[in-house]
């Protein structure tokens, strides 16, 4: 497994070239809180010059952990992009390093709200009843939130709006 993708410019073909492999886990560098990677990056590209930018194209993948938003529960769930295209910019002929550039287009897949039920094994994605303290009976233990209707703040910005009323 290689660290880096590297691209030779001297090297690339005027048609283009295919670069298929695998770059380790550890390039996504996140931060403990957020997801983690649980497998490499695949990649199966076709790269292609074009003038001052080089093109990659084909398919990316990656498995994360992610957290599920209702239910707190880790899951994993592979991160699949079928028809990419990257373009990166030619600052200087030689080799162009796309490690973060792939890196880059997989991590903006990200889902915004991951669920468990959209895991690579599928799990019940519902909400622990436990957690929902609205309109639960009093024996149960858990606090009720207050209601609009008996909270004093909204009282007091009824007050205003009569006061506007006035002439």
């Amino acid at each position: 497994m290689k660290a880096h993708l590297i691209i030779d410019l001297a090297n690339l073909p005027e048609e283009g070239k295919a670069f298929t492999g695998t770059l380790p886990k550890e390039i996504f560098d996140l931060p403990p809180e957020d997801a983690q990677a649980v497998g490499p990056l695949e990649y199966e590209l076709w790269v292609h010059r074009f003038g001052s930018e080089l093109l990659l194209t084909g398919t990316l993948s990656a498995p994360f952990e992610f957290t599920c938003v209702r239910t707190l529960h880790p899951f994993v769930q592979t991160i699949r992009l079928e028809d990419v295209a990257v373009a990166i910019e030619i600052e200087r002929e030689g080799q162009i390093d796309a490690t973060d550039a792939l890196r880059e287009e997989v991590l903006i897949n990200f889902p915004v709200d991951p669920r468990c039920e959209e895991g690579d094994v599928p799990q019940k994605c519902e909400i622990d009843s436990r957690y929902l303290s609205v309109d639960k009976s009093a024996e149960d233990g858990l606090p009720t939130p207050p209601r609009a209707e008996s909270d004093d703040r909204w009282s007091a910005l009824d007050i205003l709006k009569d006061l506007k009323d006035q002439p």
